[in-house]
């Protein structure tokens, strides 16, 4: 396993691939370098002196500048390096690009679920939703109702811990006891239980949206809820309005025509206003989702080719391993993917600051390029109006974890695009309905990016991770990639994939890039049940466009 690693030619920093130690002579092809302080794991030093405001470069891109004259083999840090990024331009397009081998997946197929409007889903859910939240508690209501009695629920594994507790403190047990008894825990679904074996679920997507603030967001939130209905992994829904909230049906209505305009789903509208008692509402919201549900086990999984997938590419909890093993590895899946004709959805635009030009220059259309600037700067600017910045993005764990600038951090984020031409720039929450590699402005926020990636289409979504994060999605596989094996370890029951063999295996970014493709195909057939579905993860938060990094 080689100690330190240099990503490109250009840069002026290596990465610790293992802890090295002050005064350690580091030799590295045709550098040799004495350590003046530690370096952990994943942080980077010095190849050559600089002074005071002299720029440092990693991935061949600025990342930061001194605040300090320092020497070859200093340690980098937030307090001898801040952020920097390169102004970016209209350039000349730069769309050729090397297409990968795709020989051995042509004729693949994946089994999924064929819609009216040709889209395939990777599962087969019931959706219901609330225009607002006044109506939250009455789909808790509904949850309770139909969740366990329909076979969907998971054993209360930790209620029957608690119980056994219970049974230990009547019989007399002291606290010494309490703590150390060991209580085995187990995670079940009831899936021979389903009496609708062809649907994969009923999930509740609670928000806290749809009336009070401006108008703009109940516009916005009608889009996302319009991308789910019409979603290919969903076979239908139950819409709760109260009735006088901004978030009107007409709304969500004419934002499922511009998705689908001859949408034709089953889809139950109840407004409580007009019903009238709760009773009723619950009532009636029960029958119809019940009928509903009859109609989509009707559904069944067929062949369908890789061209119907469409990845959402996240990452979050990330660490200073991630832009050199998870990140480029599932790049070259979604390389792979487009080059199959498929679909891939990069977001999290904060996390682009400062490889602006590279990926502007890899627009399609000049027409998208200045989209793309424009959406870039108004994001930046009302970011600095609120006093903060995309300076302040990383996060108090991504810094203990090597990723000290925002530069750094989005430089390697970056990496999950792979190299392919930008085929279209997305503004939350469009639908992307172009093949290839398309663009969605979105927060850095995990759930919130992720939340907008499935509403633009994404079928399933690979979320890579240093650190560890059980993020997932109510109607999507979420598919956690561990950026380090010692992540992978610790933390196996909210992780699918550990690319941490490219550190310290000798696996090449092609090679994970190909095994993540292989475990994708398996996932949207069904045959993989991926940990944050297992776990109920349902993380669902729409995004009011307000500043959220």
């Amino acid at each position: 396993m080689d100690r330190v690693l240099k990503v490109h030619p250009k840069d002026n920093l290596l990465v610790a691939l293992t802890d090295l130690f002050k005064g350690e002579i580091i030799i590295y092809q045709d550098e040799k370098i004495t350590l003046l302080d530690d370096v952990k794991a994943k942080h980077k030093f010095l190849t050559q002196d600089l002074s005071t405001g002299q720029e440092i470069i990693m991935y061949s891109v600025l990342v930061g500048k001194a605040q300090s004259d320092l020497k070859a083999g200093n340690l980098i840090h937030t307090k001898n390096v801040k952020h920097a990024a390169n102004s970016f331009e209209i350039g000349d397009r730069k769309t050729d690009w090397q297409k990968p081998n795709i020989k051995k997946w042509e004729n693949v197929t994946f089994n999924g679920f064929y819609r009216a409007d040709g889209s395939v889903g990777t599962a087969n859910y019931w959706l219901v939703i609330p225009m607002v939240f006044c109506e939250n508690r009455n789909l808790e209501v509904l949850q309770e109702a139909l969740i366990h009695p329909l076979g969907y629920g998971r054993k209360k594994t930790y209620q029957n811990q608690a119980n056994k507790l219970i049974d230990l403190y009547q019989a007399g047990a002291d606290k010494e006891a309490i703590l150390n008894t060991e209580i085995f825990v187990e995670n079940e679904t009831e899936k021979s239980k389903r009496l609708f074996p062809n649907v994969d679920g009923i999930k509740f997507l609670n928000h806290d949206g749809g009336c009070g603030g401006i108008r703009q967001d109940s516009q916005t939130l009608c889009g996302l809820l319009a991308g789910y209905i019409t979603h290919p992994n969903v076979a239908g829904a139950t819409v709760l309005s109260l009735g006088c909230q901004n978030a009107q049906i007409n709304i969500l209505e004419e934002e499922i025509k511009k998705r689908d305009a001859d949408f034709s789903k089953p889809m139950y509208i109840l407004e409580q206003q007009k019903v009238g008692t709760e009773a009723d509402l619950l009532s009636l919201a029960i029958k119809q989702t019940f009928a509903g549900l009859m109609e989509a086990n009707l559904q069944e999984r067929k062949p369908a080719p890789l061209s119907q997938i469409t990845i959402g590419l996240e990452c979050g909890g990330s660490d200073g391993f991630s832009g050199i093993s998870a990140n480029p590895a599932i790049g070259y899946t979604s390389d792979l993917l487009v080059a199959l004709g498929g679909k891939v959805i990069l977001a999290e635009f904060p996390e682009l600051c400062g490889v602006e030009q590279n990926i502007s220059d890899r627009c399609v259309s000049t027409e998208d390029a200045r989209r793309f600037s424009s959406l870039m700067k108004t994001y930046a600017a009302r970011a600095e109006d609120a006093g903060s910045g995309f300076d302040m993005n990383p996060s108090p764990g991504n810094i203990k974890d090597g990723l000290i600038t925002d530069a750094i951090k989005s430089a390697g984020a970056a990496k999950k695009g792979g190299t392919s031409p930008v085929a279209a720039i997305l503004d939350y929450p469009e639908k992307a309905t172009k093949p290839g590699l398309n663009l969605l402005c979105t927060p850095g926020n995990d759930v919130e990016s992720t939340t907008a990636e499935v509403g633009s289409g994404a079928n399933v979504v690979l979320f890579t991770t240093g650190l560890g994060t059980p993020t997932g999605n109510p109607i999507v596989p979420v598919v956690k990639i561990a950026s380090n094996t010692t992540l992978f370890k610790k933390m196996n029951d909210i992780i699918d994939v550990n690319t941490g063999t490219i550190i310290d295996e000798g696996e090449t970014i092609y090679e994970a890039g190909e095994r993540i493709l292989n475990y994708v195909i398996q996932v949207a057939s069904g045959e993989v049940e991926v940990c944050a579905v297992k776990h109920g993860q349902d993380d669902f938060i729409p995004w009011k466009r307000g500043i959220s990094l």
